[in-house]
């Protein structure tokens, strides 16, 4: 939702805070029985982290470890425990989520505000003992974690560099251009400058009057840095170092909506929750930065005005005339319900726009989620311990101490936190039926999904509601003596009670009926995910290719193996030469799409793409849950099999695989045989 001056989330902040006091340092974890210990000084370390997560030394240690609980709390002492859940005669508060901020380099300032309004123990500086949130500030591999939960996905970084989200972007308009027609048309630079020229004089001689704008955004590049504008192709600026930094090229907007003469943009807080399940919120206030020069439409005299036409904070703080302001309604920077309540009283439909708006970051995060799995199943595969992700979106916080910044960006790291409590989560599970638990498949097999017999806000109420919402739930009535200090320990046992409702609305799977028949290009992903062999790679092999068109019975007559084998090698050949991750050899998810789309193409002709490639996942889904049941019902055949053996040796028969191995063999062949021909009737 941000126009030229997008920035990715690898970028460093804009403007450091002048920091405040960290939290308290780490203290020895404690039973809640036990006394509390005075708190230590804001920023004055405590000596307590010299024998965290150490084993007490002594006799009768391990007692006290198991009656203190060691990672539950804290050390215990032997005859001064009480029962579980009680405390001076109250119940215990609830353990305290821990959060590891050492690498929160970006939106610090926001987040100890956040922890603080939720009464969660932060560790600025690290801690020996498993956390069970992770805050980095830049990307998933700032730190090595293996449990708990981090706020970066792997790949997200590399995922919003202006070229790969361009090209997931893409593929989705091959599929649905009518769905997809929100994103600039855009061409990759230095690979597509030929067909960039050619396209831009074909266009110009069909429609003369035509007279274009574009803006260049080096695929790096962060908080302005290296975007112009262009009226031509012949004005790129190829002599610099483009083969090095690579670019993208769009058609610019020339009569953008404006407010007050002023160009604006709309940065809008989405919250990736899970992948699998897919879950996204999007925050119901953001912001809106705004150029500080009155706009006039690009011409070569005002091209290189920057502050007319990129809306970059870290550009338009150098302007004279950028507006520090503490009123919402006015200033360089406001809310966005502020921008939507200048649109209502113009007449626009706010509810409308607020519709469009959840489609489009919901057929965004589509676009982007099938490569994020490729990356999420090679730094966590399945089977192996590493924690659990959610990312919060745009990713870079400008630390501006302003009402505006605190009041959007504090509600929305402390709603996410809100939302990903690990105790909550525990709670919530406890509760589920036992159908639902079982959760050991980060990514549903392929033979879980049915194959398809056919082819098938207004004003400024969208913030400030949240305070009435729950002043509603109350009841205007009298408090008792003493009801006071009940409810102040109600507040510290669940600071949550004193906190307003949340500022992020669930969208997907909400309205996951609307959107789930775009979800090809996941289908697709989930094919390649499997046939990919080694755990932890992210290309295609060509015996991993060859292995998918076997299995899938891809390959006839018209198509031999060695079609395939030709048809591997010039795809991938032409996407390796585009300078992509040369890490690895093979085939990357991109290319296996335009394989895919090759090999749909070549068996449904006469059917758009998008269901020619609905078309070959529901051949391929098919032929796969097949398989899958072959292996099973054989898996079955010989755990059957050798039970049988099992309850035949008190019997005196007695058989082993050593001595009749043969024998062994031939029973179980002629089973699986019987049981696969009773499977196929």
């Amino acid at each position: 939702m941000e126009s030229a001056g997008t920035e990715p989330e690898s970028c460093p902040p804009a403007q450091e805070p002048t920091g405040s006091p960290a939290l308290p340092a780490e203290e020895p974890e404690r039973s809640e029985a036990a006394p509390e210990p005075q708190q230590a000084a804001e920023g004055v370390p405590s000596p307590a982290p010299v024998a965290q997560g150490r084993r007490p030394s002594g006799p009768g240690s391990k007692g006290q470890a198991k009656r203190g609980g060691a990672g539950k709390g804290g050390w215990g002492k032997r005859g001064s425990t009480r029962r579980a859940g009680e405390e001076g005669g109250r119940p215990a508060r609830r353990a305290h989520v821990t959060v590891d901020s050492s690498k929160a380099k970006t939106s610090l300032e926001a987040l100890k505000i956040s922890l603080r309004q939720l009464r969660w123990r932060e560790f600025p500086f690290g801690r020996r003992l498993p956390c069970d949130i992770y805050w980095h500030g830049v990307s998933f591999h700032d730190n090595d974690i293996f449990s708990g939960q981090v706020n970066k996905f792997p790949g997200m970084t590399e995922m919003v560099r202006k070229i790969t989200l361009s090209r997931a972007v893409r593929t989705m308009q091959d599929l649905f251009p009518e769905e997809y027609n929100f994103y600039p048309r855009s061409w990759i630079l230095p690979e597509e400058f030929p067909l960039f020229v050619a396209e831009v004089r074909m266009m110009k001689e069909s429609d003369p009057p035509w007279k274009p704008t574009f803006i260049v955004k080096p695929d790096g590049g962060c908080q302005g840095d290296g975007i112009y504008l262009i009226k031509d192709p012949s004005d790129i600026r190829l002599a610099g170092n483009l083969q090095s930094r690579p670019a993208v090229v769009q058609e610019y907007i020339s009569k953008p909506l404006l407010i007050d003469k002023l160009k604006f943009d709309i940065r809008l807080y989405v919250l990736l929750k899970s992948l699998e399940p897919l879950e996204i919120y999007i925050a119901k206030d953001g912001l809106s930065r705004f150029c500080t020069e009155p706009y006039q439409e690009p011409t070569l005299k005002n091209l290189h005005q920057v502050f007319m036409h990129l809306t970059n904070y870290s550009l338009n703080i150098h302007s004279g005339n950028f507006i520090h302001s503490d009123n919402v309604n006015t200033g360089s920077k406001r809310t966005f319900s502020s921008v939507l309540y200048r649109l209502s009283s113009k007449g626009v439909d706010i509810k409308k726009l607020w519709s469009d708006i959840i489609s489009l970051v919901i057929k965004t995060v589509i676009a982007l989620t099938p490569e994020l799995k490729v990356y999420y199943q090679s730094d966590i595969p399945a089977g192996k311990p590493g924690p659990t992700c959610f990312q919060l979106s745009p990713g870079v916080f400008e630390n501006v101490p302003s009402p505006v910044d605190e009041e959007i960006k504090v509600a929305v790291i402390r709603d996410t936190l809100r939302l990903m409590d690990p105790y909550k989560k525990k709670k919530k599970d406890n509760h589920l039926p036992d159908t639902c638990m079982d959760s050991k498949q980060r990514f549903p097999p392929i033979s879980s999904r049915l194959p398809r017999s056919n082819l098938q806000f207004s004003k400024f109420a969208i913030v400030r509601s949240q305070l009435s919402e729950n002043a509603s739930d109350t009841k205007d009535e009298l408090l008792e003596p003493g009801s006071t200090d009940q409810l102040e320990h109600d507040i510290s046992k669940n600071p949550e009670a004193s906190l307003p409702s949340l500022c992020l609305k669930q969208v997907f799977p909400k309205y996951a009926k609307q959107f789930s028949y775009l979800r090809l290009v996941d289908r697709m992903a989930a094919l390649f995910i499997r046939f990919l062999g080694v755990k932890g790679t992210m290309k295609l092999g060509p015996t991993g290719f060859r292995t998918f068109i076997r299995n899938c019975k891809l390959s006839n007559s018209n198509f031999s193996m060695a079609s395939v084998d030709i048809l591997y090698i010039d795809i991938t050949r032409r996407w390796n030469s585009m300078g992509l991750d040369q890490r690895e050899s093979g085939m990357c998810l991109q290319a296996f799409i335009e394989a895919f789309f090759c090999l749909a193409q070549r068996r449904y002709k006469s059917l758009p793409l998008h269901e020619q490639v609905a078309s070959l996942i529901d051949f391929c889904e098919y032929h796969l849950a097949i398989l899958d049941e072959k292996r099973l019902v054989c898996s079955r055949g010989i755990t059957e099999r050798r039970a049988a053996l099992v309850t035949c040796q008190p019997d005196g028969l007695h058989l082993t695989a050593a001595t009749h191995a043969p024998l062994l063999n031939r029973m179980t062949a002629a089973n699986k045989l019987t049981d696969y021909r009773n499977h196929r009737s």
